[in-house]
């Protein structure tokens, strides 16, 4: 398989990736073909949906499922394009061993399973499951969920320290309990690890009522609990509220970012006659400091690639940053009327600084490449570039 056809297929089973047709379907069947598998999952627990549509549920289940089978084989051939810097070896077994790798692995392996182990088909059943997992693959398209992502990412640290600090009131709570209950309710609070349930409704929740203390004194120590899993809840809470302002401000200060600090844009308009026309961007010889950052097709916006061919009507975006400590310059628009000294006379004939040049003339609202042959006329816009010569005292 060439390294072209296997990007080809890379991007089409990548989330996301939708600057061509196929990938764009590809997407849409993935998404169909999960919320089919995952609805047939539940519906098969109805006994009047398995009397009625049995047949088809199950049907459906099995198209789908190979669906996730050839899915999870074209992600392995195409694992090299993830991980590039990885073998071809080891990119295979750094997907297969990685999260995502295992939940393509779990959407599909279970399903076949008891052909060859029949014993263990209600095992195997329970691993479908890991089939919601993949609903994550739709983050991609939803800023929303991103954000949740980024924000548990972020906070990640934060959030262990408050569960490892709920695990040790939850086993605290425990021992404390068992010491206060055990002689009161010997059969209730048999060890130490008894009170795990009641620490984990109690600190959790409210309470589930199945065990509760009767004692004075440990009725006493579980409104402390209380007060205590109130905090401790509120912690974790805290945190991820903290964690959305921050990425919401962060994201909002991205947003208001002015390019006139760092960086330029410009954008540009292809006809059929321009010689980037037809090109894949890789091949433009843009310098290394331009960018396109953004293709607008029609009502489409391409993120571009460099085997990106441009096409007539395309609006490209260009990014280019600021370039420091250069000779300022100068851009200076003059309009053409009548009684000018420059109206009727060829560009090659205008006395003009050597420091200055035309770079553009704007005819009737339409752009026009200053030639020396051409001549101004009365209403032209004569755009001039010129460097900035500051006098010295010699």
């Amino acid at each position: 398989m060439s390294k072209a056809f296997r990007a080809k297929i890379f991007n089409m089973v990548s989330v996301g990736v939708i600057d061509e047709p196929i990938n764009r379907f590809y997407d849409v069947i993935s998404i169909i073909a999960l919320l089919l598998n995952l609805f047939c999952a539940f519906a098969v627990t109805f006994d009047n949906m398995m009397e009625r549509y049995g047949k088809l549920l199950l049907v459906i289940e099995a198209i789908t499922t190979f669906f996730f089978a050839v899915d999870y084989v074209l992600r392995l051939i195409t694992a090299n394009e993830l991980y590039p810097k990885e073998t071809e070896k080891g990119a295979i077994v750094r997907y297969v061993f990685s999260f995502t790798g295992l939940i393509d692995l779990l959407s599909f392996l279970p399903y076949y399973l008891p052909v060859f182990f029949p014993a263990g088909t209600a095992v195997f059943r329970m691993f479908r499951i890991a089939r919601i997992l993949r609903l994550f693959r739709i983050n991609s398209y939803y800023d929303q969920m991103n954000v949740i992502t980024e924000i548990l990412s972020r906070k990640k640290q934060q959030l262990m320290a408050s569960v490892f600090i709920i695990l040790i009131l939850m086993m605290g709570s425990s021992l404390c309990m068992y010491s206060v209950e055990h002689e009161a309710q010997p059969e209730v609070f048999q060890n130490a690890f008894s009170g795990i349930w009641w620490s984990a409704s109690t600190l959790l929740t409210v309470g589930y009522g199945d065990i509760y203390p009767v004692t004075t004194l440990g009725k006493i120590l579980g409104i402390f609990i209380a007060f205590l899993g109130v905090g401790m809840v509120a912690i974790p809470t805290g945190i991820i509220s903290a964690g959305f302002v921050e990425q919401y401000q962060r994201l909002k200060s991205i947003g208001d970012f002015t390019e006139e600090e760092n960086i330029h844009f410009i954008r540009v308009k292809l006809s059929a006659g321009d010689r980037w026309t037809g090109k894949k961007i890789v091949d433009l010889g843009l310098p290394k400091d331009v960018m396109i950052v953004a293709i607008q097709r029609g009502k489409e916006t391409i993120i571009p690639r460099g085997d990106t061919v441009l096409n007539p009507g395309d609006l490209i975006v260009m990014c280019a940053e600021k370039t420091k400590d250069v000779q300022p310059v100068e851009i200076k628009e003059i309009v053409i009327n009548e009684g000018h000294s420059w109206n009727g006379t060829a560009i090659r004939d205008i006395d003009i600084s050597r420091q200055s040049f035309i770079f553009m003339v704007r005819r009737n609202g339409k752009a026009m490449v200053p030639k020396g042959g051409l001549t101004i006329k009365a209403g032209d816009t004569v755009l001039l570039y010129g460097k900035h010569v500051q006098n010295e005292n010699v």
